[in-house]
């Protein structure tokens, strides 16, 4: 039994998500691997710097940011974390390392960027040539010290990278990664959940949420924290012309979700929280607007819906390349402001330009959390001889 440690932050919600699906899907298939999953914020609090003097941690201060919509200026604060990063990198190190050797797992994936070079080299100095593994849960990297680091001179440190984009790929190979170290997947990873049945009766459950069966609708959702820019965009397309509907899903912001709720509306509204029902809200919709999150932007083209993103200086800046990437796949709309929100829904609405939208979503054809398995047992296959046989005990395979 292969031991494969997850490593996530809780930063975003997207890296716990993609790792817990990838979990399920390798339980679905049976593989003969044991999953253990490390949420890497609890494992380096001793180095957070921010809780040491804040009582709090890191990733809650950018879970803040993202709620409050406190995101200008983000390229520059992550420079900050990056040198912070950076200065840590020693302690970082020898903590990932002692604790790699207490769980002793045959395969370390990290789910997260910024500590890819901490992991790899801690992962390496506890088992040389055990396989290190990243998979970006963003379409492409945001260079430098993000996702990808450059392929070190050192053979057993190297990292494998599962990338979901050609754009991906081309800055692996641009930063000295082999191709035998790069695996394509076809997309970002999604919650198998996005592969199941479709709703049997459209109409139905539309009119169960009180939304007319025939209407246009859109599916406004900004992440886990939500966003008030969600209440901005109910208020300009209220005050519009046109004949429409919106479902609304705040994750865990209840104070939007109740604001929501209060408002009154010229067209019809239903208003979600936290959810696990997110794939059936989609597939009562016709379009998407959102935030240009990795995550989001693929769940939605997963269900055919076409795209509404908002992309400036507020974008975080791991963010920016979606855009240009909706924009070149041809799946939907990019604004520099949602002040023109209802333009933008007229324009996707048109029939023509929705079918043609739609139907460029679905050739996407987005596999990767089925097919990432496979990657990951053509990766065990090619470091077999750094790994001890089943039973073997590791320590002593190490010492020899």
């Amino acid at each position: 039994m292969r031991r494969i440690e997850f490593g996530f932050f809780d930063a975003g919600g997207g890296h716990r998500a993609a790792a817990t699906a990838l979990e399920m899907a390798i339980g679905a298939q049976q593989r003969p691997w044991e999953i253990r999953l490390t949420n890497l914020q609890e494992l380096m609090d001793p180095l957070d710097i921010v809780k040491k003097y804040a009582g709090i941690r890191i990733q809650d201060v950018y879970n803040t940011m993202l709620r409050r919509g406190w995101t200008l200026g983000s390229p520059q604060l992550l420079k900050v974390l990056q040198l912070t990063i950076r200065a840590y990198h020693r302690p970082t190190v020898r903590l990932l390392e002692a604790h790699w050797k207490e769980t002793q797992s045959d395969m370390v994936i990290s789910f997260v960027p910024h500590f890819n070079r901490a992991m790899g080299e801690s992962f390496s100095a506890a088992f040389p040539g055990r396989p290190f593994v990243t998979v970006l849960t963003d379409i492409a990297d945001y260079p430098p010290h993000f996702w990808i680091e450059r392929a070190p001179a050192a053979a057993a440190q190297r990292q494998y990278l599962i990338c979901g984009s050609d754009r991906a790929v081309q800055q692996a190979r641009s930063m000295g990664h082999a191709d035998d170290r790069i695996f394509r997947a076809s997309g970002m990873i999604l919650h198998p959940r996005f592969y199941g049945a479709p709703v049997e009766n459209r109409v139905a459950e539309r009119e169960r949420l009180g939304l007319r069966p025939g209407l246009p609708t859109g599916l406004v959702l900004f992440g886990g924290h939500g966003s008030n820019v969600m209440l901005e965009i109910a208020e300009r397309l209220d005050e519009s012309p046109l004949d429409l509907q919106l479902i609304f899903v705040c994750g865990k912001n209840d104070k939007l979700a109740n604001a929501l709720r209060a408002r009154k509306s010229r067209i019809p509204c239903f208003v979600e929280g936290f959810t696990t029902r997110v794939n059936e809200y989609m597939q009562l919709a016709d379009f998407f607007i959102g935030k240009p999150g990795p995550g989001s932007v693929s769940e939605a083209l997963a269900m055919q819906l076409p795209v509404i993103v908002e992309c400036n200086a507020w974008t975080l800046p791991q963010e920016r390349y979606n855009a240009e990437w909706i924009v070149e796949k041809e799946v939907g709309l990019v604004l520099r402001s949602f002040d023109k929100i209802d333009a933008a829904v007229a324009q996707l609405i048109e029939p023509a330009a929705l079918a043609r939208y739609r139907a460029n979503a679905a050739a996407l054809h987005n596999r990767a959390v089925f097919e990432i398995p496979d990657f990951l047992d053509q990766i065990f296959e090619r470091s077999r001889g750094a790994i001890p046989p089943n039973g073997a005990p590791v320590l002593a395979a190490k010492l020899a």
